[in-house]
C-alpha cells in the first residue's frame, strides 16, 4: 500500500467523523428550542371538514377575536363575604391589565356561596404556560386571606401539559442514554465501544432534530410534545440497534481479516442489506401515517422517518469511521484477534442460542404450537382495552392544578362552566334549537353571542332572549351570514364521558338544524378520527411491510409467516396491556391513538429483528440447507437481537419518566412487546416454524427449488 492510499484510508473516515461532529454541534443547541415551533392544540390537528373545526372557524365571525379561556376558581372554608367578592372583582380588573390577557370578567359567586369563578381570556399567540404563571403570581399576591385558588379550563390544562413535557430535553434523554449505556457496558464488556455507539446515536439525534426543527419552522411538518419525545427515543433505539449489528459483524470480520480496511468492507457488506431493509421497513410503516386524517398522527410519520434516516446514516458512516480509526482497540480489553483458520462451528454450536436451536430442532412443532397458544391467550384480552378516549384532565399523571380546579369547579358550578359547546344555527331556528338544548339532560343553560351586551352574550330561555343584567333590556343576538352562535353550558365537566355523550346525542337531535363545536365537540371529533385512522392505516402498514419482506427474502411463505407472528405478538402485547392498565395501574382508559402508535412501532420495529434473523438464515441456508441454516442463523444473531431488543425496550420504557398518560401507556406496550418479540417470537416461535416447514419456507424462490432438487438427488 503506497503512502497516498494509506493517507486516503485515514482521511476519508476522519472527514466523515468531522462532518458528523460539526452537524451535531449545530443541531445540539436546538434541544432547548423545540417549544418555539411545537404545536399542542388538539383542535388544530383535526381535518378542516370536521364539524367542530367548521364551527370553531365561524365562532371568530361572532366574537371578533379568539382567546384561550383560563378559569380561576376561588374557594373558601365559609361563604364568601361581600368584601371578599369586591376584592375578587378588583383582582379581575388587575388580571385584565396583564400583557397576555385579552379579556377578564367580574367574579361570579356560586349558588352555595362557597366559591367564585373568574373568566380570563388569554391571547392565542402568547406562551400559554408563561401567561398562566403570570396569572398565578398576580393572584397569589392579591388573593384575600383565607381563600385558595386553582387555574383550570383549556389554558390551565395546556399549562399543565407544557410543564409535564418540560422534562423531555433533560430527564428523558438522561434516562434513556443512561439505560442504554448500562446495557452496552454489560453486552460489550468494553470501555470505549459503548461510548462510540452512544455517540453514533446522539449525533444522529442532533442532526435529525435540526432538520425537523427547520421543517417545522417553515410549516412543512408539525412538531408536538409527544412527537418530540417519540423522536428522541426512536432515534436512540434504532441507531443503537443498527450499531449493535455492525459492531458484531465488524468483530467477526476482524478475526477473519488482518487489515481493518478489509474488515470494514466485509462488515459493511454484511450489514448493508439488513440495515437498509430494516430502516426502510420502519420508514415505510411510519410514512403510512401520512394517510391519517388527524394531524397529530400525520405529523409523526415524516418526523420519525427523518429520524430513522439519520439513524441508518450514522450507523453506516459515522460508526464504521470511528471503529476504523480505533481499530481493534475499540473492543479493549476483549480485542478480536486475527485468526485466518477460525471456523464458524464453535460459534454456531456453543452458547445459549445454539442450545435454544437444539431445543427447537428436537420438537419444532410442539414448540411453535405451545408458543402460539400462549400468545393467543394473551391476545384474547385485547377487547378489554378501553381505548375510546380519556378526559383531558387525565392526560397528566400525578398532581395537576387544572384537574384539581376542575373538580372544585364541578362541586360549586355546572361542570361545563367556562367551556361551553358552540352551537351554530340559522337565526330563524334560534328558539327551536334553544328549546331542544334546554330539554337535554346534559345541558345546564344556554346563551347567545350578543356584541352589544356588556358581557358579550345574552341568556336564552324558553321565553326568549334575556339580559344577563337584571333590569336591562335584552340585547339583540349577533347575526353573521344569517346565523347565530349559541353557547350551551353543559352540566358535566367538558372533558368527561358524560359530556361527550351529551354532544353525541345533541348532534343526533339537531342534525340538519345546527352544528356543534367547542372543546367537548373537538374531543368527540378527535376520538372518531382516531378510530377511522386506525381502521385505515393498520391494514395498509401490514400490506406495505409484506411487500418489502417479499422483495427482501425473494419468498412469499416466509414473509407471510413473519407478518403473522409479529401481528400475533402485537395482539399479545395489547391484551397484556389491557390487563395491566385496567387492574394494576387502574388507568381511566387509553387514547384512541395508543393502539395505532403501538401497532406501527411494534410491527415495524418487530420486523427489524425478523429481518436481522432471516437475512442471516437465508445466507446460511444457501450453504447448509434451511434447517441447518435456521439453527446457525439463530446461534449467530441471537446475542445481537437480544441486545438490540433490550436496548429498544429500555429506551421506550424511558418514556414513562414523562408524566403523560399517553407516553406511559406507549412505553409499556412497546417495551413489553419488544421483549416478547426478542425472547419468545424470535428465539422460539419463528425458528420452530421455519424448522418445521423446512425449504418450502422460501417458496417460490430459487433457494426452495434448489434444496428440493438436492434432496431428490440425495434420495436417489
Amino acid at each position: 500500500m503506497n503512502t497516498t492510499t494509506r493517507r486516503l484510508r485515514i482521511a476519508i473516515p476522519a472527514i466523515l467523523v468531522l462532518l458528523w461532529f460539526v452537524a451535531a454541534g449545530i443541531g445540539g443547541p436546538y434541544f432547548g428550542k423545540v417549544d418555539e415551533v411545537a404545536q399542542n392544540d388538539q383542535s388544530t390537528f383535526l381535518p378542516s371538514s370536521a364539524e367542530s373545526t367548521v364551527v370553531g372557524e365561524r365562532y371568530l365571525d361572532f366574537v371578533g377575536s379568539e382567546s384561550i379561556p383560563a378559569i380561576v376558581i376561588v374557594t373558601g372554608e365559609e361563604k364568601l363575604t361581600e368584601e371578599q367578592l369586591a376584592s375578587l372583582n378588583t383582582l379581575a380588573e388587575d388580571l385584565g391589565d396583564e400583557p397576555n390577557v385579552v379579556s377578564s370578567s367580574p367574579a361570579v359567586a356560586s349558588e352555595d356561596g362557597l366559591a367564585a369563578e373568574l373568566f380570563v381570556g388569554l391571547d392565542t399567540d402568547a406562551d400559554i404556560s408563561e401567561a398562566v404563571d403570570e396569572l398565578r403570581a398576580t393572584i397569589t399576591d392579591e388573593l384575600p386571606d383565607g381563600l385558595t385558588f386553582n387555574i383550570t379550563g383549556p389554558a390551565g390544562f395546556t399549562a399543565d401539559l407544557v410543564t409535564a413535557f418540560g422534562g423531555i430535553d433533560g430527564i428523558l434523554l438522561i434516562t434513556a442514554l443512561g439505560l442504554v449505556l448500562v446495557i452496552l457496558l454489560v453486552v460489550y464488556r468494553s470501555i470505549v465501544l459503548p461510548f462510540a455507539v452512544l455517540a453514533t446515536s446522539m449525533f444522529a439525534l442532533c442532526v435529525a432534530l435540526l432538520v425537523n426543527w427547520w421543517l417545522a419552522k417553515w410549516d412543512i411538518l408539525t412538531l408536538t410534545g409527544q412527537t418530540q419525545g417519540i423522536l428522541f427515543i426512536l432515534v436512540i433505539g434504532a441507531a443503537t440497534d443498527y450499531s449493535l449489528l455492525y459492531t458484531a459483524r465488524y468483530a467477526e470480520a476482524l478475526r477473519r481479516h488482518r487489515h481493518r480496511g478489509d474488515a470494514t468492507r466485509s462488515a459493511l457488506k454484511g450489514v448493508l442489506e439488513p440495515i437498509l431493509a430494516s430502516g426502510g421497513t420502519v420508514i415505510a410503516g411510519l410514512l403510512c401515517l401520512l394517510l391519517s386524517d388527524l394531524g397529530s398522527n400525520r405529523s409523526l410519520g415524516p418526523v420519525a422517518a427523518i429520524g430513522i434516516v439519520f439513524a441508518m446514516l450514522s450507523a453506516l458512516t459515522l460508526l464504521p469511521s470511528i471503529l476504523y480509526l480505533l481499530g481493534r482497540s475499540a473492543y479493549w480489553p476483549r480485542r478480536p484477534k486475527y485468526d485466518p483458520d477460525r471456523s464458524d462451528d464453535q460459534q454456531v454450536h456453543t452458547g445459549i442460542y445454539a442450545k435454544a436451536g437444539e431445543f427447537v430442532s428436537r420438537r419444532p412443532r410442539t414448540v411453535w404450537i405451545v408458543c402460539a397458544l400462549l400468545l393467543a391467550a394473551g391476545a384474547a384480552f385485547v377487547p378489554t382495552l378501553k381505548a375510546d378516549g380519556v378526559p383531558t384532565s387525565e392526560y397528566v399523571l400525578g398532581f395537576s392544578d387544572a384537574r384539581e380546579g376542575q373538580d372544585r369547579l364541578s362541586e360549586h358550578f355546572p361542570g361545563g362552566s367556562g367551556a361551553p359547546a358552540y352551537v351554530l344555527t340559522d337565526e330563524g331556528n334560534l328558539q327551536d334549537v334553544t328549546d331542544k338544548l334546554l330539554a337535554a339532560d346534559g345541558v345546564d343553560s344556554v346563551a347567545v353571542v350578543a356584541k352589544d351586551s356588556p358581557s358579550g352574550q345574552a341568556e336564552v330561555t324558553s321565553d326568549g332572549v334575556q339580559s344577563l343584567i337584571p333590569g336591562q333590556p335584552a340585547p339583540a343576538p349577533t347575526v353573521s351570514e344569517g346565523q347565530v352562535m349559541l353557547l350551551a353550558t353543559l352540566a358535566d365537566a367538558p372533558d368527561s364521558d358524560e359530556a361527550v355523550e351529551t354532544i353525541r346525542e345533541l348532534r343526533t337531535e339537531l342534525a340538519g338544524t345546527a352544528q356543534l363545536g367547542g372543546d367537548t365537540a373537538t374531543d368527540v371529533d378527535t376520538r372518531d378520527t382516531n378510530e377511522h385512522d386506525r381502521a385505515l392505516i393498520i391494514p395498509i402498514v401490514l400490506a406495505v411491510i409484506l411487500v418489502i419482506l417479499i422483495a427482501l427474502l425473494r419468498s412469499v411463505v416466509a414473509p407471510l409467516l413473519l407478518i403473522a407472528t409479529t401481528a400475533l405478538s402485537f395482539g399479545t402485547a395489547m391484551g397484556t396491556a389491557a390487563l395491566v392498565f385496567n387492574h394494576v395501574f387502574k388507568f381511566p382508559g387509553a387514547d384512541p391513538s395508543v393502539p395505532l402508535y403501538g401497532f406501527v412501532f411494534l410491527v415495524a420495529l418487530g420486523i427489524d429483528y425478523n429481518i436481522f434473523l432471516m437475512t442471516r438464515v437465508r445466507e446460511e441456508s444457501r450453504r447448509h440447507g434451511t434447517r441447518e441454516g435456521i439453527l446457525r442463523g439463530l446461534a449467530v444473531t441471537g446475542g445481537v437481537i437480544t441486545s438490540a431488543g433490550l436496548v429498544l425496550a429500555a429506551t421506550f420504557a424511558a418514556l414513562a419518566v414523562i408524566p403523560i398518560l399517553f407516553l406511559a401507556q406507549l412505553a409499556f406496550i412497546v417495551a413489553f412487546g419488544v421483549l416478547l418479540d426478542t425472547f419468545v417470537v424470535r428465539t422460539l416461535l419463528v425458528p420452530a416454524l421455519v424448522y418445521d416447514i423446512g425449504p418450502a419456507v422460501w417458496w417460490p424462490s430459487k433457494l426452495a427449488r434448489d434444496e428440493a432438487a438436492a434432496k431428490g438427488r440425495h434420495a436417489a
